[in-house]
């Protein structure tokens, strides 16, 4: 069953988008996701820095 997040404090970097969400144990969560067609990335971090520097970082596979 796919998860119903309400992201808030979304920022874009880029091509990825960064936004926080609690997940289903109430702790906080950040979320990097690019949004370049085919590309796919995301990931799950718990730290709001990590995740943007997750998305500084980030380097399209596909071009």
């Amino acid at each position: 069953m796919p998860l119903n997040r309400r992201f808030r404090a979304v920022t874009r970097i880029g091509p990825v988008q960064v936004g926080t969400a609690n997940d289903g144990r109430g702790r906080e969560k950040h979320t990097a996701a690019c949004t370049a067609p085919r590309c796919g990335f995301s990931a799950d971090y718990d730290s709001r820095a990590a995740a943007e520097l997750a998305a500084r970082t980030h380097r399209c596979p596909v071009r």
